[in-house]
């Protein structure tokens, strides 16, 4: 199995307690955050990963080179920021495989990637998201599902008392963008919002272990709860 894991981002509202490196390479009980990321890829079954990198792309190919945990390790270059969306079609040059798992670089979410594809398949999907029940939020948006787990909405960021957010692991289909006309800049968040009738998108629910260290606050929380996941 493949993983395609966007690691090119700035990580601007870390640069309080973060600075010089890719958000992704922030460590974490002294490893880069990204190791943590890519242990529970191998330990789910990825043999081979595509890194989108960008920023200070230099840090992380010294760190992680051509191979990892076992894994093939393979890098897509953006010479500038091309967006989650032109991050991800760039990527997909390099994928061997009918369908790929997206991973975004500066979340852990603890779930079954089998499964997930499992269900994938099973929808005959376009793309499937992987979602996390929460409580009383506002900094993310939500995700509105049919008795069907068919993805019907996709709500922007406001106070909720108990939603389900998007967990930030796909399953997509390689050809997922050979229908559109695309620019090489976009947001893969926006395209799903746009295109959310003209394809087919499903999702999975896992109320499992979850940390995006995108703030200080939650950095910090990792601290100290990642390390029962290496």
């Amino acid at each position: 199995m493949e993983a395609i894991v966007l690691a090119g981002g700035f990580g601007t509202r870390l640069q309080s307690v973060v600075s010089d490196i890719p958000k992704p390479m922030a460590h974490v009980n002294h490893k880069p955050f990204l190791e943590y990321v890519l242990y529970y890829l191998q330990k789910n079954g990825i043999t081979r990963v595509i890194l989108s990198v960008g920023y200070k792309h230099e840090i992380i190919k010294d760190y992680f080179k051509s191979s990892f945990a076992g894994m093939e390790v393979d890098y897509v270059v953006e010479d500038e920021p091309l967006g989650t969306g032109g991050a991800i079609l760039k990527a997909l040059s390099l994928i061997n495989q009918s369908h790929v798992f997206v991973i975004n670089g500066d979340t852990f979410f603890n779930i079954d990637l089998k499964e997930l594809l499992s269900n994938h398949l099973n929808y005959q999907s376009d793309l499937t998201l992987s979602l996390k029940p929460m409580e009383s939020f506002n900094r993310y948006g939500s995700v509105e599902l049919n008795q069907n787990f068919k993805v019907i909405d996709f709500k922007e960021k406001e106070f909720v008392l108990k939603g389900n957010i998007n967990g930030g692991i796909y399953v997509i289909s390689k050809n997922i963008f050979d229908s559109f006309k695309l620019p090489s800049k976009f947001s893969f968040e926006e395209f799903m919002h746009k295109n959310i009738n003209d394809l087919n998108i499903y999702a999975t629910i896992f109320n499992n272990y979850f940390i995006d260290i995108g703030i200080p606050e939650d950095y910090e929380k990792a601290q100290y709860e990642l390390i029962n996941y290496l």
